[in-house]
């Protein structure tokens, strides 16, 4: 039987349901959906009897959410908002219920970082490498990290002379990946065994990108990556999205953003909604905070909200 977690995990998920036309066609209540949604009220065990039929008739099916979907946040170039857009992805992610699971898999540890976590006793590479549990530290309600130092670097050359060196990530998040509804994967700017096995765990990536010429050149290198990942390695990858970071109202970022649009229009989505560049960014990565925890009523949280709505659509 459909839970009420599940349910309303789903109606979100499908955002152009029509949830007056839901309650009819399920007998519920006027405004019983509108209400749980807001959490004003709890559906119970009749609701969900209800509205299972009517669910499984718009797509509904247990096995959308029987594990995490698995997303590295990735791109060679640095400086792009990677770590941003996975913290704050993640948490806007949390505050519309859902769990999420953060997973820096980069050796500057920044996101660990932004978390308080500067020296983790156990991280990430100690679980792939010595077949140990995944470290895993709660962060926030709903909202986790799997922390990462400069040990990852230290211990590169030992995974990339590991038996299944590229499948260590994703063997080890099979393992935890019915905890969670989200996992985001911070990954390095290098299209290292790293990226590479953040790339074959994923379900599917999204690539920042600062809409300048020097942050463009190259990415043609990622997509080929990925292509190259989903010939071998794992063939249900896809490219979620392109995201537009520290975007300025200039013509040049807006000509830069066209012709993205324009060139990759038969090879990747590009998310309508883009991150400006804002100096309140910067601050909350000097306070360590992320966003929503430090002003959450600025313009880029409210993007990353957008953002969160926005990746159920494309």
């Amino acid at each position: 039987m459909i839970t009420p977690e599940k349910a309303l995990k789903f109606i979100k998920q499908k955002s152009a349901l029509n949830l007056t036309q839901l309650e009819k066609e399920a007998n519920l209540p006027k405004k019983t959906l509108h209400k749980a949604l807001q959490g004003i009220l709890s559906l119970n065990e009749k609701h969900c009897t209800l509205l299972e039929p009517i669910l499984r008739e718009y797509g509904y099916a247990d096995e959308l959410f029987s594990k995490a979907k698995i997303i590295s946040i990735v791109n060679h170039k640095g400086g792009v908002g990677k770590t941003t857009t996975t913290i704050n992805l993640g948490k806007a992610l949390t505050l519309s219920g859902y769990s999420v699971l953060l997973i820096d898999f980069d050796s500057q540890g920044n996101t660990s970082q932004c978390f308080g976590h500067y020296t983790p006793d156990l991280q990430i590479i100690d679980a792939i490498l010595d077949n140990i549990d995944l470290p895993i530290v709660e962060i926030g309600e709903n909202f986790y990290l799997s922390p990462s130092n400069i040990k990852m670097a230290y211990r590169e050359t030992d995974l990339v002379n590991s038996i299944g060196n590229e499948k260590r990530l994703r063997n080890k998040l099979n393992q935890i990946s019915e905890q969670f509804d989200f996992i985001l994967i911070d990954c390095p700017p290098a299209l290292n065994i790293f990226t590479t096995n953040a790339l074959v765990a994923s379900d599917m990536c999204i690539v920042p990108l600062q809409p300048e010429a020097y942050a463009f050149y190259g990415i043609e290198n990622l997509f080929n990556r990925i292509y190259e990942i989903r010939q071998h390695a794992n063939n249900t990858l896809i490219v979620k999205g392109i995201l537009f970071t520290m975007v300025s109202n200039t013509l040049v970022h807006r000509q830069m953003i066209d012709f993205v649009k324009e060139k990759y229009k038969h090879t990747a989505s590009v998310f309508n909604v883009f991150i400006e560049r804002a100096t309140i960014i910067q601050q909350s990565q000097v306070a360590q905070k992320d966003l929503f925890s430090y002003a959450p009523k600025s313009t880029p949280a409210l993007q990353y909200i957008e953002l969160a709505k926005e990746f159920f659509i494309l």
